[in-house]
């Protein structure tokens, strides 16, 4: 998966590819991650801005990586094992 790393920012969101399914991670300064979500092609931005304060579904975090997939499956399984191993504060067991 190619893997790319911006600011959390609605500037830095902008410059992301949204032409691939992609798993993300956000992720505070230091480099913890709060948060592992995926997001089909066309929507990677539009999901990560519902993730900026003040949005719908809020995750603090200074920086975020995008890894892009050719297919959405493949992302929803590493998102999976990801949240399993890493155990991010703000993913919802559950949901």
């Amino acid at each position: 998966m190619a893997t790319k790393t911006v600011k959390f920012t609605p500037a830095g969101i902008a410059k992301l590819p949204n032409d691939k399914p992609a798993l993300y991670r956000i992720e505070t300064e230091s480099g913890r991650t709060n948060y592992i979500g995926s997001a089909q092609r066309g929507r990677v931005r539009e999901r990560l801005k519902e993730h900026l304060p003040g949005a719908r579904d809020p995750v603090p975090g200074a920086k975020v990586q995008v890894q892009q997939a050719h297919r959405i499956d493949a992302v929803r399984r590493t998102e999976a094992r990801a949240i399993a191993r890493t155990q991010p504060k703000y993913n919802n067991k559950g949901k």
